[in-house]
């Protein structure tokens, strides 16, 4: 494909969401309106996402595969002479499976909302806030100017704000005001980051100012860089103890909020290390390593521990809450990985991340089911004698939470194991000049977070599953009312079936992932040269 027509894709996989966010607040023609005004702005949302992921997968396809470490449709265009802003778009290895994935994610969640509209006003707003989320999130991923990339980074602020305090259910506005106040706070801090090292490197430009590689920024501007736009970039990752916004928000979200902040929102701090940090300030990023796998490595532990208690019979403990914190210990392994500053470290954190966006989306998508069908996420009512016994009552719901269950804690064969496995790896040797026993240590670390995850996992599917607190593995019949639930329906299977299917597919054929990933990370190790 040509580099102009690639151009033209790009832009309009970021532009097209926010045309469609408008039409979405317009009437609706009355050719179009379907049975009621607010079917048709439904379908409109899956219309557009669907038509922004057929972009995405036409990019995917045109992409050069033989030059994954190569900026491809490209465009690079003066927006504020004054300041040097320029509208920068571009993709390589690094950010086009993100780009995909969040174009998958979103579509999914409106296709999952045409049929199952969550509870709140009009669906209108509800449209047009998830199109604006999700032209957001795209751009953060296709810009190359850092005042865009802030720009997008904060665009998708508002709508989650909203989508949380407007859609979701019990404690949402506190939730909700938790998540606008922790990710602005740190957004500030993240600005003035970007500030000094675009005045200090003379551009904003990213792939400028990483062929650079540090050469115009001193030791001392490179250190203040790396701690004022890591904070930010921590506080979205989430990275412990900057996480306690994250639970409360993923508890209160709706369902499809809940996938897109799992799936999507997390990856942009994540994102940010691999794409600023690392090659922008080399030697900021070699000094905090040993902090940031400290961190990821305590984050491991402590979100295990916590799912394990939530777990546990009598806690009183939330399914959706359980998932989020567990959402900590991954995202640990995705900080571990980048905080090795090795090949084989950031390539395991760049696919734990699409394994995990793949992974947590269908848990998230499993639990809003069961909820919706047995109107709690307790885990103490689910396992009771009367709860929801899902391989009796429902099997195939049942079936698929266990298969998200065993894929979240890395069963080999599945896409969890692959990114967890490169991210220890890389933490047994890492970068030269990083102190070999304390990555050593995190790696012990991260491997008893990996058998503490397992436990709570199985916990989790042994009580919801087999029901009775796993005291009988005998299907219970379902009685009458909120317990004798609908098995799996045609449009959640439509939902779920793609995320399903990539799991297995990235873990069984890893290399089609780290085929993209490891000749841009390698360039961007070496400072985009």
């Amino acid at each position: 494909m040509s580099h102009t027509a690639l151009q033209y894709l790009l832009a309009a996989i970021v532009v097209l969401p926010l045309a469609g966010a408008v039409a979405a607040l317009l009437p609706a023609p009355p050719g179009l309106k379907g049975k009621s005004p607010e079917q048709a702005v439904l379908r409109h949302g899956v219309t557009v996402t669907g038509a922004v992921l057929a972009l995405s997968i036409a990019l995917a396809a045109g992409f050069d595969h033989g030059s994954p470490a190569r900026m491809q449709a490209t465009t690079d265009i003066s927006w504020i002479p004054a300041l040097n802003i320029r509208i920068h778009l571009g993709v390589d290895g690094v950010s086009l499976p993100l780009l995909v994935l969040t174009a998958l994610l979103t579509f999914l969640c409106a296709l999952y909302s045409y049929f199952k509209m969550p509870s709140g006003p009009s669906p209108k707003a509800f449209v047009a806030l998830l199109l604006v989320l999700e032209s957001g999130t795209l751009a953060t991923f296709a810009v190359l100017d850092l005042m865009l990339f802030f720009l997008a980074f904060e665009m998708v602020l508002i709508p989650m704000y909203f989508l949380i305090a407007r859609w979701g259910g019990e404690g949402r506005e506190r939730a909700a005001w938790r998540f606008i106040l922790y990710t602005l706070l740190g957004s500030v801090v993240m600005l003035l980051g970007l500030l000094l090292v675009g005045i200090k490197g003379g551009t904003f430009d990213m792939v400028a100012l990483a062929t650079d590689n540090g050469s115009k920024l001193s030791h001392s501007t490179q250190l203040i860089a790396v701690l004022a736009i890591g904070t930010g970039l921590a506080v979205k990752a989430p990275m412990w103890p900057l996480h306690s916004w994250l639970p409360d928000a993923h508890t209160a979200a709706p369902t499809v909020g809940s996938v897109l902040l799992a799936g999507v929102l997390l990856k942009m701090g994540t994102y940010g290390f691999v794409r600023i940090v690392l090659p922008i300030a080399p030697d900021g990023a070699h000094t905090f390593a040993p902090y940031l796998a400290a961190f990821a490595a305590v984050g491991i532990i402590y979100g295990s521990l916590v799912c394990l208690s939530l777990a546990r019979k009598g806690a009183k403990g939330d399914l959706k809450r359980l998932i989020a914190y567990s959402s900590v210990g991954h995202m640990g392994f995705v900080l571990l990985g980048i905080a090795t500053l090795t090949p084989t470290g950031l390539n395991g954190a760049l696919f734990a991340n699409i394994a995990h966006g793949l992974i947590t989306g269908l848990l998230f998508f499993l639990v809003g089911a069961v909820k919706d069908r047995y109107g709690t996420s307790d885990l103490d009512a689910l396992s009771g004698r009367t709860g929801a016994a899902l391989y009796g009552k429902a099997p195939r719901l049942g079936g698929l939470l266990a298969f998200g269950a065993v894929a979240s804690l890395g069963l080999p064969g599945l896409a969890g194991f692959w990114g967890e496995m490169l991210a220890m790896f890389g933490a047994f040797r890492p970068a030269e000049g990083l102190s070999r026993p304390a990555f050593l240590t995190f790696m012990a670390l991260a491997g008893l977070g990996t058998l503490l995850t397992a436990a709570y996992m199985l916990v989790v599917v042994r009580r919801v599953c087999m029901g009775g607190d796993g005291g009988s593995t005998r299907p219970q019949t379902a009685g009458a009312g909120e317990n004798a639930p609908t098995d799996v329906l045609s449009y959640e299977f439509a939902a779920w079936t793609p995320l399903v299917a990539l799991t297995v597919l990235a873990g069984l054929w890893p290399a089609a992932l780290l085929g993209l990933t490891d000749p841009a990370v390698q360039q961007l190790l070496r400072g985009g040269n």
